[in-house]
């Protein structure tokens, strides 16, 4: 008996999931969601089980077949507060367990917004956040991407609102006395000015893929097999159709480069502006931040990384958050490969300039904690969220294109194309992908030290900086910084976001406050619209002490909840000694603000200033 996930209860001895038929009543003015959950194991088991949960109560769990309670006890919190609660369930040779509980407002994986909160300002919007390990907080489940599930769900919600989910709508209609499974008595479930909408995922996938949003939803065709949706305003739907109207050819290139395209549709959700990350590759039913939409279809690189998962993370997926690199360094190269057929050779080499950047940076970030440099991480008692970073992802697709370089791209695509093919709806780990690896490229542990890329600390010395003409001239200019010359109109003529990002980047660490108001007075970089520019400028503002910037700081760190921006900003305003002025203003801003982050969001900025205040 062990477990198979640092980040779960789960007993390796015990059956997993296969499959769980949900029913939701979901109650806006208390924040919560009361639910049946019939799980379906692989096989009868006798003896305890062990489940998942975070910020739940349980009110009931009972033998579907007889209709008799079962056994269980709900463990106190775990110590480190990383993993909930687990819940024992104790059975008799059965294979299926009805569980009966209700969401507390607390839970790690759902924000609720109240109308203000929202574009239209109208009606309230909730949406879930399952990665990493936030499942366990809507249902108990074993919470490891180890279980892949297939599941139905009946969603009960106010007929004003509509739902989306990451499964295949089935219909929306009135609701049936006693189809709840126990979720709340049939008065409620069937009260009038309710609506029932189901859904059904046929594909096996992780808990951390489970998602839904309800609230006042419209949407815009882009394809044949996409809809871009969001709150039902006209402006955000239009914008967002026009910077994602590619979406169909990336599909295809995808297809092209990596196989079938297996899950139907690629539909794609503009969330609220607290959405606490870039994307989410919930499959047929993409998350994005609305920080996407930068009028340039550049947002629409985000777009190409969640499409990508639709191979590597999705349908191949890391056993466990050890091996996280399994899912974003794969997808981080399937983006850039699909980036460089739709967009240009060009601009992915300024993807990948940056990613060299961001890599280069978190090296610092985690100076003192080097075990999470590695690939192959051992994250036991460590939460999730808060080491999460760009090594996984940069690091990642660095290793993959050494591989590359060594054994040449034609070859390289075809070993990508039998390696989706043979581990498709699998989850697998390192050495999995290392022992296929290495049968499949003879001698590959003779040319690239694999050893030391997944299991070493820092950056190889055999990874590699992008070369290009105008990556080269990008960087030579912000070096050419220091000394005082900025670049003129013509240098930066045909920039767009891309290119300010990676030149902002590459600045020196310490730059003259001066000087940065005269690169502003010029470009208007805190002023810009797109998040990546503006935050990058900011940075180096809070790091110079330019004090005439920080209503802008105020203003981006209110208006938007994505992790990405939130963790630098209020990271340069709380490190250090002597910066007592700055950590009181940050203490302000969030304590105004976290309202309104999403409480993965909020955690990790709390976690922030547990380490530096």
């Amino acid at each position: 008996m062990a477990p198979i996930d640092p980040h779960s209860y789960t007993d390796s001895s015990h059956p997993l999931t296969t499959h769980i038929s949900l029913s939701f009543y979901f109650d806006f003015p208390s924040s919560t969601i009361a639910s049946s959950a019939l799980l379906s194991l692989s096989a009868p088991h006798s003896g305890p089980l062990t489940l998942d949960t975070r910020s739940l109560s349980i009110s009931a769990v009972i033998d579907p077949v007889t209709g008799a309670p079962l056994p269980f006890t709900l463990d106190p919190p775990s110590p480190d507060a990383v993993l909930g609660q687990s819940l024992v369930v104790t059975l008799s040779n059965q294979s299926q367990l009805l569980l009966l509980s209700k969401t507390t407002p607390s839970s790690s994986a759902l924000q609720w917004l109240s109308p203000p909160q929202t574009f239209n300002k109208s009606y309230p919007f909730v949406f879930t956040q399952c990665q990493a390990i936030h499942a366990r907080s809507i249902f108990p489940c074993q919470d490891t991407p180890a279980a892949r599930i297939k599941f139905a769900a009946k969603l009960n919600i106010p007929r004003y609102l509509s739902a989306v989910m990451s499964a295949k709508h089935v219909n929306r209609r009135d609701p049936a006395a006693g189809e709840c499974g126990g979720a709340c008595d049939d008065a409620l479930w069937c009260a009038e000015g309710r609506v029932v909408e189901e859904f059904v995922m046929e594909q096996p996938v992780p808990p951390y893929l489970f998602a839904f949003a309800v609230g006042e939803l419209g949407f815009r065709e882009v394809g044949p097999r996409t809809k871009v949706y969001s709150e039902a305003v006209p402006a955000v739907l239009d914008a967002a159709a026009r910077e994602f109207a590619g979406s169909e050819e990336m599909i295809k290139v995808g297809e092209a480069l990596f196989g079938p395209y297996e899950w139907e549709r690629f539909d794609l959700l503009v969330l609220p502006p607290s959405f606490p990350y870039g994307g989410m590759e919930n499959p047929r039913m993409t998350f994005l931040t609305p920080t996407v939409i930068k009028g340039d279809a550049t947002g629409a690189q985000v777009v190409a990384h969640e499409l990508a998962h639709s191979w590597t993370g999705n349908l191949i997926t890391n056993k466990n958050n050890d091996h996280f690199w399994l899912n974003e360094g794969f997808t981080t190269y399937a983006e850039r490969r699909i980036v460089e057929v739709v967009q240009g050779k060009e601009r992915a080499i300024l993807n990948i300039g940056i990613g060299w950047r961001g890599l280069v940076e978190q090296m610092e970030r985690f100076k003192d904690r080097m075990e999470f440099t590695k690939l192959k991480t051992n994250q036991q008692g460590v939460d999730p969220d808060e080491v999460y970073s760009d090594v996984p992802y940069e690091k990642g697709f660095q290793f993959l294109w050494r591989i590359e370089r060594q054994i040449g791209r034609p070859a390289f695509d075809e070993f990508l194309k039998k390696y989706i093919a043979t581990f498709k709806f699998q989850s697998i780990d390192t050495d999995m992908f290392l022992d296929f690896l290495k049968a499949n490229i003879p001698g590959i542990e003779d040319q690239i030290d694999l050893k030391v890329w997944t299991e070493g600390t820092g950056i190889p010395p055999d990874a590699m900086e992008p070369v290009s003409e105008i990556y080269t001239k990008i960087v030579s200019l912000a070096n050419e910084f220091k000394s005082g010359r900025m670049p003129n109109e013509d240098e930066v003529a045909q920039w767009r976001g891309q290119e300010w990002e990676l030149y902002l980047e590459n600045l020196p660490k310490s730059v003259e406050g001066s000087q940065l108001a005269a690169l502003d007075e010029r470009y208007r970089l805190a002023e810009s619209k797109d998040y990546e520019v503006k935050v990058a400028f900011l940075q180096h503002a809070i790091a110079s002490r330019c004090s005439t910037y920080y209503n802008e700081v105020e203003k981006t760190l209110k208006e938007v909840g994505r992790m990405k921006y939130l963790r630098p900003l209020y990271t340069a305003l709380v490190q250090g000694a002597g910066k007592e002025e700055e950590k009181m203003f940050a203490r302000r801003v969030f304590s105004e603000a976290c309202a309104s982050y999403h409480p993965i969001a909020k955690g990790v900025v709390e976690a922030i200033f547990a380490k530096h205040l």
